[in-house]
Order: C-alpha cells, then sequence, then structure tokens
C-alpha cells in the first residue's frame, strides 16, 4: 500500500472520531437523535395514511406513497428542529 493511500486512510479514520450525534437512552439503550426522528416520522406517515383512508380523501389524492413520505419527512425534520436544534 503507498504511503500516501495510508496516510490518507489515517486522516479518514481520525476524523471518523468527532462524530458524536446526541444519543439518548431508551428501554436501557442508547438510541441515536436521527433515528428517534426517523421512527417519529414513519409513525406519523402511518397515521395520515390511516387518516386519509378514515376520511375518504384516499380515494381523492394521486401519488399516496409520495404524498405519505412527504408528510413523515416533514414530521421527522420538524421533530429534529425543534428538540435537537434549538
Amino acid at each position: 500500500m503507498p504511503r500516501s493511500l495510508r496516510a490518507l486512510a489515517l486522516i479518514l479514520v481520525l476524523s471518523l472520531g468527532g462524530c458524536g450525534a446526541p444519543n439518548y437512552n431508551l428501554f436501557g439503550a442508547f438510541f441515536p437523535a436521527w433515528m428517534l426522528c426517523a421512527l417519529l416520522g414513519i409513525a406519523c406517515a402511518l397515521a395520515a395514511r390511516a387518516a386519509f383512508v378514515a376520511t375518504g380523501l384516499s380515494n381523492e389524492l394521486s401519488h399516496q406513497l409520495a404524498l405519505c413520505s412527504a408528510v413523515g419527512a416533514i414530521f421527522a425534520i420538524i421533530v429534529w428542529l425543534l428538540f435537537f436544534e434549538l
């Protein structure tokens, strides 16, 4: 392995050590904050789908997968901004 490639690999490995996402103790295990936001976003997308079906909007709306995914992503980003960035 060339010397410059080894030096590059060492720099990359050492730079990963500073990446620390906020972790929270949930049910005895540490979960990263982004995973918590993703789970809340998925739950919100499922709730939006259930609400669309219950109100009959699912018959009127097209591209429901994209719509429910967008609702979940927006909710996850809002949770991240409100609880971890402010």
